[in-house]
């Protein structure tokens, strides 16, 4: 029987013109969907996990559409509740050479802000689980959400499952004072977490030494003391710090760090150029949990996560359809490109 992970937050529509024309140039708009914890379910479903995404969603045509979206990838939506009157909405920009791409959410009173607790029957949704995962994002939407994301965490705790958090920090969703309030409590329950090379710093205003992210200047031994200080302060079991050195909008060189409470394990660099870049962080999420649930040791962990994302890099939208093949593949060095007939 696969592993089941279960994943909880906001699945959005996402409407971004044409290749790289700007918002102000658009005559039409690509129609796709995505979201934190959604773009995590589909990552496990492709590698052949049981993955179970849980949010609300309108009962109307456009909810439909985005869980079918997902039931074409193999998620398993059978716990998603059914109500509320829209489906958020994001605007996708995407950025080249030094453009940086943007976003704008119109997301505010989406079905999953209007969610209660009493809807979430958290011990029948877990029945199985191994893994349970949410983001930084998710309880940033509403006071409700955050006590939907706070029972989850204690209900997967009483039952044994891992819990993960990415901390997938938003400005444009909630304030940092705010966002290390609510955080510090979610990540009582946490026993993996993931972060990039800014969200501790912002969240949690723990800082590595000489980085600068606006200049693509990331000093890696100064992350091994910002995620030794988070897993010391919440009692993480593991700590995934991705770094990312942004030379322009199409380029970047990727790759990422674990400490898993007693060392710290550097994956290799990737030279990515870009093709979509949302969702990046999800995929490093999906590649993670999918390795840890396999047993891979600590490098091959990070090894995986940072393959598996560097692929998502190429793929339009925003999630991550790659195998388990592929990404070991490209973790074992073969990252030419090459026709494979």
């Amino acid at each position: 029987m696969a592993k089941k992970v279960v994943t909880f937050g906001e699945i959005m529509l996402r409407l971004a013109p044409e290749g790289y024309n700007r918002f102000v140039q658009a005559d039409n708009f690509t129609a796709t969907y995505g979201g934190g914890e959604a773009n995590v379910a589909v990552s496990l479903a492709n590698y052949g996990l049981d993955a179970k995404f849980v949010t609300k969603l309108p009962k109307h045509e456009i909810g439909q559409a985005a869980i079918n979206s997902l039931r074409k990838y193999g998620v398993d939506t059978t716990d998603i509740v059914r109500g509320g009157e829209r489906v958020g909405i994001y605007y996708l920009e995407k950025g080249a050479s030094q453009r940086a791409s943007k976003v704008i959410y119109d997301r505010a009173g989406s079905s999953v802000c209007t969610a209660s607790k009493e809807e979430f029957d958290w011990k029948k949704i877990f029945d199985g689980a191994k893994w349970f995962h949410f983001t930084g994002i998710t309880p940033a939407l509403h006071d409700n959400v955050t006590e939907i994301c706070l029972d989850a965490c204690k209900a997967a705790k009483e039952l044994g499952i891992t819990v993960s958090c990415d901390l997938n920090y938003r400005n444009k969703l909630w304030s940092k004072e705010k966002a290390g309030q609510v955080m510090g409590e979610l990540c009582k329950y946490v026993d993996v977490c993931i972060a990039n090379e800014e969200d501790a710093s912002d969240v949690f205003g723990i800082k590595a030494a000489d980085t600068d992210v606006t200049t693509g200047s990331v000093n890696h031994q100064g992350y091994k003391a910002v995620a030794k200080q988070l897993a010391e302060r919440f009692g993480f079991g593991k700590v995934a710090i991705t770094l990312r050195e942004s030379i322009s909008a199409n380029d970047n060189n990727w790759s990422a760090m674990l400490y898993d409470g007693s060392d710290y394990f550097f994956s290799k660099k990737y030279k990515m150029h870009i093709v979509d870049r949302v969702g990046g962080g999800d995929s490093f999420g999906g590649g993670f949990i999918y390795a840890a649930l396999n047993d891979y040791d600590s490098q091959e962990i990070i090894e995986f996560a940072v393959a598996a994302s560097c692929m998502k890099h190429s793929i339009e939208g925003d999630f991550n359809l790659v195998s388990v093949d592929e990404v070991i593949k490209l973790a074992g060095g073969d990252g030419s490109g090459r026709v494979q007939r």
